[in-house]
């Protein structure tokens, strides 16, 4: 017997955030085991590269003994499983052990280039969202003309370009010929100045592979929304085509691209190691790959299990947010 009347729309109201609330539950379960996974394979990893903490931290000249030693009093030779479920514990309650290398505190300094690698994605993304999305937005609006096709054939020519060929050629030229910009970028004050001269020529190479992603998903669903029956009956009663894209294709353009933006956006924060690397910027990335190189386990762990952390948490949020903007999924997702 179908329900009528007040209640009937008590529970129809309840019924978004219902579904919202069991979405949002399945991809937090979701994102556990696979952050779970990725700690046991990533502590496993950094396990097997090559190279001897002992031995980096002593040089080349300390005897066998002595490397063996310390490798014992830092505790890197015990069994695989004792020191998983060590570091574990550890991760879990603050306790990031120590950088070797440096000689502080893991969780103070992976924390910190975590913060300096967030400055540079978010400024990446203040630039090229705003961009890309117009730009995908005005191409379908020009569908098979000059402007859709220049704005297309872009988008795959910059992201065909890597970030390594397009840093060295931004940092020869406008770093070292012109000097307009320092060649090792360093965290900016908020000084706007200050920020365009620090962070520009890492943020470039970014938004060449971002802007291609972005503007051909806000393409296609813009094409799509155009071709549906709402739109084209809103255009044949006479509205203007400003306020037709306004008010009904913008809203229900953008929505796919929450996800892609969201996924880049994690991308931003876990593949920055070729730029942070390139303009010696002090990020997570450029601190993921120096911990590496000195075998410097702890940090390099801790480093890649937090990136990994954040780029599902990201993730997660732009799944959230879109699927709480669709009014399908808000209306109960079957009516």
């Amino acid at each position: 017997m179908t329900m009528t009347g007040p209640a009937a729309r008590i529970r129809e109201r309840k019924r978004p955030s219902q579904n919202l609330g069991r979405f949002v539950l399945r991809r937090l379960l979701a994102a556990l085991l696979t952050l779970f996974g990725l700690s046991v394979a990533v502590f496993a990893l950094v396990q097997l590269l090559p190279g001897n903490l002992g031995r980096s931290i002593l040089g080349q000249y300390a005897t066998d003994q002595q490397v063996a030693a310390l490798n014992a009093s830092l505790g890197v030779d015990r069994p695989f499983v004792t020191r998983y479920f060590d570091w574990l514990s550890g991760f879990l309650t603050g306790n990031w052990g120590m950088s070797q290398r440096l000689g502080v505190p893991a969780r103070e300094i992976v924390l910190e280039r975590l913060a300096h690698s967030i400055v540079l994605a978010v400024a990446a993304l203040v630039v090229v969202v705003p961009v890309a999305i117009a730009a995908g937005a005005f191409a379908a609006l020009r569908r098979g003309r000059f402007a859709d096709r220049t704005i297309s054939i872009l988008g795959v020519s910059l992201m065909a370009i890597p970030e390594f060929v397009s840093g060295v050629l931004l940092l020869v030229i406008f770093g070292v010929y012109l000097k307009w910009f320092p060649v090792q970028s360093a965290v900016p004050s908020w000084n706007p100045v200050d920020i365009v001269h620090q962070l520009a020529l890492p943020v470039i190479p970014l938004c060449f592979i971002l802007f291609g992603y972005i503007a051909r998903m806000m393409r296609a669903t813009t094409i799509d929304v155009l071709d549906q029956n709402y739109t084209r009956t809103a255009t044949l009663k006479g509205m203007p085509m400003r306020q037709v894209f306004f008010r009904h294709v913008l809203r229900n353009a953008i929505l796919p691209a929450i996800t892609v933006i969201a996924g880049q956006a994690g991308y931003l924060v876990g593949g920055l190691v070729i730029v942070e690397t390139l303009f010696s910027y002090p990020g997570i990335g450029n601190f993921a790959y120096e911990s590496a190189k000195f075998h410097d386990v702890q940090p390099l762990t801790d480093s890649v299990v937090l990136i990994g952390a954040t780029v599902l948490v990201i993730n997660l949020i732009g799944d959230v947010l879109a699927v709480w903007v669709n009014p399908r999924i808000r209306r109960g997702g079957n009516r």
